[in-house]
């Protein structure tokens, strides 16, 4: 793609299970790919930039232009009705240009998917800001402002993690460039800034967020996660970001683990510079600017073209030596896009938007309707889909992406997962049903309860042995301290010197005379 600044993208792969993951450079392929190959992964933004129009290279903001835009369509860019008009006649404006009469008929804002769905009021109201509003500007000038207009918005930056809060009510959870976000219905309940997030933990499927607030107030907030694998992504996602955005140098970094004691949880460790640092090096960037090739959905179309940057196919043969990715169209693929300077400090936020978070308010309508990311109908090929049925979709006109919205990692099954399960049943037989689920996943959880009973029981055997040999290393020594001076007068230490350590050194002392005996004469 011809960029420089590459430290905010990430490359994100679906599991089998429909839990999505963000690939660790650190660690093979293999080894995090449960699946059999071929391998489908694509590249999304990773860590979005509080400031997009201030990038450095006109490259990077147009990727993130289609990043926005791709999240504008599946409802993670949520806003008012208002915002949303004006959003669209931008990239109305920067996809075709000038109204022109002769080639746009009546209705021609219509034949374009902005929006998970939309009226016919918001429609014509596109159609008025981009034939009043916007004419003039280049398809540069559209995205810019774009951009300008997207940051301002209380959903700019989320990528929702639906989970469930301690009433059982239904919650969107996210890491944006300011803070920690909970979205419930049309409102942002929860903000909470870097800088007040103090811990991140999780168990199972309970996640607790910990902060301190305004006067050193103390909260905690706890959410359930749909499966204990998603709130293991949602608590490594949360480490990732505030480690990019709150330190000041990759050096601060260190491991973090998901539990107080050291010998239970999960402990993981960002990998990669900081935002800081990759604002510095990109001041730095001294090019001609790369030439960009822009790609004009195809007119009067109702699907989004294929969003993926490239699609990986690897097969086992060529794991360590071959990547092939196919690359389709850059007009909607709204890739994840490396971002220039991205900051934790106030100064990158909007004068708007600090206002916004600076104000004792912390609930803030988003939008005005539910907030519900899962209403994007694309469905999610996993891995152990065939590159036919990529080629198909292609063929037939539909978005043969990777989605990864929240449905999929919900388990909510889209049309096309439906007719699959479909065909599936067919082959395999009777599906398992609810109430076998159920007692599977509470046998999981016992069987877990037990291994972390053992492994716990293990490593108190483990301490307790290794006191206890020091302890002997101790009072066999010359040191003259008080304590071991009278655990060598009591009956029982000598008892043990005399019977057991010392026929003990012996016993080592001719076995290591012996060994020395059988090199000499070799």
């Amino acid at each position: 793609l011809n960029l420089l600044e590459k430290d905010y993208f990430g490359i994100r792969y679906v599991d089998p299970d429909k839990q999505r993951h963000w690939l660790e450079f650190t660690k093979s392929i293999s080894k995090q790919m449960k699946s059999q190959p071929p391998f489908t992964m694509c590249l999304r933004v990773k860590f979005y930039p509080p400031d997009p129009a201030a990038l450095k290279e006109e490259i990077t903001r147009y990727l993130v232009f289609l990043q926005i835009k791709r999240d504008l369509y599946h409802g993670r860019l949520l806003c008012k009705t208002s915002d949303a008009a004006m959003l669209a006649a931008y990239i109305l404006q920067a996809e075709i240009g000038d109204y022109d009469p002769g080639k746009h008929p009546e209705g021609y804002s219509s034949k374009f998917q902005f929006f998970p769905k939309h009226s016919e009021k918001l429609e014509r109201r596109i159609a008025e800001i981009h034939k009043t509003e916007l004419i003039g500007q280049t398809p540069e000038t559209a995205e810019l402002k774009f951009l300008q207009k997207a940051q301002m918005l209380e959903t700019y930056g989320v990528d929702p993690h639906p989970c469930k809060d301690v009433s059982g009510n239904p919650a969107f959870l996210a890491f944006t460039p300011f803070g920690f976000v909970v979205l419930q219905g049309n409102k942002r309940v929860h903000f909470l800034k870097w800088d007040e997030v103090t811990k991140l933990k999780f168990e199972g499927k309970t996640f607790h967020i910990y902060a301190n607030q305004k006067e050193d107030k103390k909260i905690i907030l706890t959410y359930f996660a749909p499966t204990p694998e998603a709130c293991k992504h949602l608590w490594k996602c949360g480490v990732e970001n505030q480690a990019f955005y709150k330190l000041e140098k990759s050096s601060q970094v260190r491991t973090v683990s998901s539990s107080n004691l050291f010998f239970k949880g999960s402990r993981f460790r960002y990998s990669g510079r900081v935002a800081k640092e990759v604002m510095e090096q990109s001041a730095k960037i001294k090019r001609e600017p790369p030439e960009i090739h822009r790609y004009a959905s195809q007119a009067f179309s109702y699907n989004l073209k294929c969003f993926i940057i490239f699609i990986v196919f690897l097969s086992f043969s060529y794991l360590s030596s071959s990547i092939h990715p196919g690359l389709e169209s850059l007009r909607d693929s709204a890739h994840s896009t490396p971002v220039r300077s991205v900051s934790h400090s106030e100064s990158f936020i909007p004068r708007s938007r600090s206002q916004v978070t600076d104000s004792g308010d912390r609930t803030a309508v988003i939008s005005d309707e539910t907030y519900s990311p899962s209403d994007s109908v694309l469905p999610t090929p996993v891995a152990e889909h065939s590159l036919e049925l990529a080629v198909s979709r292609q063929i037939n006109g539909a978005p043969c992406s990777i989605e990864e919205e929240k449905e999929s990692e919900a388990g909510t099954p889209t049309v096309g997962d439906v007719g699959e399960l479909g065909a599936d049943s067919r082959v395999a037989g009777p599906v398992q049903s609810a109430g076998g689920e159920a007692a599977l996943s509470e046998m999981e959880q016992v069987n877990k309860f037990v291994l972390s009973v053992l492994r716990l029981l293990l490593v108190t055997i483990g301490l307790l042995f290794v006191l206890l040999l020091l302890l002997i290393i101790l009072t066999e020594s010359d040191l003259d301290i008080a304590f071991l001076r009278d655990i060598r007068q009591t009956p029982e230490f000598e008892q043990f010197h005399y019977e057991y350590f010392c026929p003990l050194r012996r016993w080592f002392a001719c076995k290591l005379r012996w060994v020395g005996g059988l090199l000499i004469n070799k």
